[in-house]
């Protein structure tokens, strides 16, 4: 295909450079109640979907020639509360039921290996850790090599006409297209579709100074929680501990750097808790404004009002491997072939509403 990518910025320097860098195929909607919501098998299609999704990243960041600080990791999901360890077992007997590799954790195993005392968790084997940035820039590298055209600090201004015979108005000139795809991020607007479902969620993230000695970290797992909002956290490669959480239903970031540091402290706090013997200190602090969807799917698919034109929305914690889902969604699309997942992640069905 003669691709053209357009970037109203730089490459890399917008939510990817605020990403943690967890690569996960566990939702932030549990499979338990996936179930309830879209029934058995398609909960579990879309489930095992993301683990495909998350081992074809994991393969990409492995074969690319520069170092992107991926490493394989596993998860490591605790209850928040004794209140959550039911759920959390449910949780896992279904995720075993149907060939995941997850292991159970009780609260005797947990404090065999972690310094902190946890009710119960679950272990998903085969996620993964990057660093976002440097992975959009080496993916960017090689799709130029391979012949894609991009041009950064290019805005899109509209786009006029039908499916095969598009124009593209932007702030460096006009492009012509047969179909555009708007992979716009958390900026909705730009795709100027108005009824998707989703909300606005601000969060917060820091990276501590480089620690001698991680060996309280068992095996340097990805950490995060049952309570919702929820915290998590990862180690990097330098020897850093990235925590991030208290998401707010606030789309503005903080507007000072005080208020920030007031985040920060939080976030060093609870680091603390679970690591007290580690001397970590924060060296770094940052928020950012992400979306989620209401019904907790990506939004993947041709606008069915404007044909020609594909959005690749993936609202939720699991951004980096919806991404990939849409990678394959919109190539069958474009392809005139019809997703497997088309009808779980498609607008078609499930236009409800974008919040002014």
């Amino acid at each position: 295909m003669s691709v053209v990518l357009i970037d109203e910025g730089r490459i890399g320097e917008g939510s990817s450079a605020a990403s943690t860098g967890l690569l996960q195929y566990s939702n932030d909607i549990m499979l338990t109640d996936l179930l309830s919501q879209l029934g058995d098998d398609r909960a579990v299609h879309f489930y095992r979907s993301c683990k495909n999704a998350l081992e074809r990243l994991c393969q990409f960041a492995e074969r690319l020639p520069a170092d992107v600080s991926f490493k394989r990791r596993s998860s490591f999901y605790f209850a928040s509360s004794s209140a959550d360890v039911q759920k959390l077992k449910s949780e896992y007997e279904i995720l075993r039921a149907n060939g995941f590799s997850v292991d159970w954790l009780d609260e005797g195993g947990i404090r065999a290996i972690f310094p902190f005392a946890k009710p119960a968790a679950i272990v998903t084997n085969g996620d993964g850790e990057l660093n976002p940035y440097r992975f959009a820039i080496r993916l960017a590298e090689q799709a130029s090599e391979k012949g894609a055209r991009i041009y950064e600090n290019t805005a899109l201004k509209s786009v006029e006409g039908p499916k095969g015979d598009l124009l593209c108005h932007t702030s460096g000139g006009a492009i012509k297209a047969s179909s555009v795809v708007y992979a716009v991020g958390y900026r909705p607007e730009i795709a100027d579709i108005s009824m998707l479902g989703v909300k606005f969620v601000r969060t917060y993230a820091i990276a501590t100074r480089i620690v001698p000695s991680l060996a309280d970290w068992h095996q340097r797992w990805l950490l995060w929680e049952t309570a919702r909002p929820y915290l998590y956290a990862r180690t990097t490669p330098d020897s850093r501990v990235v925590i991030g959480g208290f998401d707010e239903d606030i789309r503005q970031p903080v507007a000072s750097q005080s208020e920030l540091n007031k985040y920060a402290d939080r976030l060093l706090k609870e680091a603390r808790k679970l690591f007290p013997d580690l001397p970590l200190e924060p060296a770094y602090a940052w928020n950012a404004a992400f979306c989620e969807s209401k019904d907790n799917l990506p939004w993947i698919g041709e606008d069915p009002e404007r044909p020609g034109r594909y959005i690749a929305l993936g609202y939720g914690g699991n951004g980096a491997i919806y991404s990939m889902l849409a990678c394959d969604v919109l190539l069958d699309a474009l392809q005139g072939k019809i997703s497997p997942l088309d009808d779980l992640v498609g607008l078609r069905n499930r236009r409800t509403g974008l919040p002014k």
